[in-house]
């Protein structure tokens, strides 16, 4: 099942083409116009999640900033090539199986 959280931030900034940045709370205000200060935190936290893939990058003042500093208005916009290597780069490596343990 998909997250509409994550396809409204995709299909938003698919919109508007490459290198170009939007804000979380154009995104909160499209799912729930209404309560749409409600909806921030959750599209902040979605945010996150697609850095870590390298599927997103957050930026502040127009340069990609640490998520640990991740304060006061930021944008997004989907990442550079360099910037996808270095997310995934970053990752850490995935466990080992367990299948020869019989």
């Amino acid at each position: 099942m998909s997250d509409p959280i994550e396809a409204a931030i995709l299909e938003e900034l698919a919109k508007l083409g490459p290198g170009k940045s939007i804000e979380p709370a154009d995104v909160a205000k499209e799912l729930q116009l209404e309560q749409w200060q409600r909806m921030l935190p959750k599209v902040k936290t979605t945010a996150l999640g697609l850095m870590r893939q390298g599927r997103l990058t957050i930026t502040k003042k127009g340069k990609a900033i640490d998520p640990a500093r991740m304060k006061g208005v930021i944008r997004l916009r989907l990442p550079t090539a360099e910037e996808t290597a270095a997310a995934l780069a970053a990752r850490p490596p995935a466990p080992e199986s367990d299948d020869d343990l019989d």
